[in-house]
């Protein structure tokens, strides 16, 4: 056990999918998998072990932000022997080739954050998404017919749409428009998952954009990650 996790050794799978929102991680256990069981509830930082097609899969979330993901991910790597994690969640479109609804896998995420270089002296900006985890994604995809966007995406330490000036806030990048989406987690994951040396990736489903106006409810947001659920959930059960 740890200060943030009180699952017992063996009670957390080798492959963990990790949304942010502790009840959407109750709602994929409850509509996916089969013989689940809540193994951790601290903080409210729900994780649940179970079957999905005979095969052990956690879920757990991971909160918000990169210092939140980072605890989990690293405890999770470290004292509970997980191999892979792929973060589901939702971002936000960095050009208009973006639309709502598309899902984005991530190959690497750039952060401007001070996050791994506080933690080891990690100086670089950039670190790469899992390449067999997103070869295997890519494959399943295209399986199931599910379209993905592959790509570089951006992780930031504030939530983009309240700043107060998207223009300058978009110039502290090099290429933004070149990226696909911000979002606030993976690069603390995929930084994890390199220093431990693990597996990680990120399947993002959009639901804001700067370039379409269509507001989208918290239930839309919850119905439209059902796709990158189920593609980060057979992915999974491959390895």
């Amino acid at each position: 056990m740890t200060p943030h996790n009180n699952a017992k050794k063996g009670e957390i799978a080798k492959n963990v999918i990790m949304p942010g929102d502790p009840l959407r991680a109750k709602y994929i256990a409850e509509k996916y998998m089969e013989d689940y069981k809540l193994v951790n509830e601290v903080r409210g930082m729900y994780a649940y072990t179970g079957k999905y097609k005979g095969k052990d899969v956690t879920v757990m979330a991971s909160g918000m932000g990169m210092p939140s993901m980072g605890i989990y991910s690293y405890e999770l790597y470290k004292f509970y022997d997980v191999e892979n994690i792929i973060r589901v969640g939702t971002a936000g479109a960095n050009n208009k080739d973006i639309k709502l609804f598309d899902i984005v896998l991530s190959e690497s995420s750039y952060s401007l954050s001070t996050f791994a270089k506080l933690f080891d002296g990690f100086k670089e900006n950039r670190v790469m998404a899992s390449s067999s985890l997103n070869n295997k994604i890519i494959l399943i995809a295209k399986e199931l017919n599910i379209d993905i966007k592959i790509g570089e995406i951006i992780t930031s330490d504030v939530f983009d749409p309240y700043v107060d000036d998207q223009k300058k806030y978009e110039e502290n990048y090099e290429n933004f428009s070149e990226t696909l989406a911000s979002e606030m987690e993976s690069f603390a994951l995929l930084f994890m998952a390199k220093k431990l040396g693990k597996r990680a990736t990120t399947l993002l489903t959009i639901v804001d954009s700067p370039y379409d106006k269509k507001v989208v409810s918290s239930e839309d947001r919850e119905k439209s990650l059902d796709s990158a659920i189920i593609l980060a959930l057979e992915s999974a059960i491959k390895y």
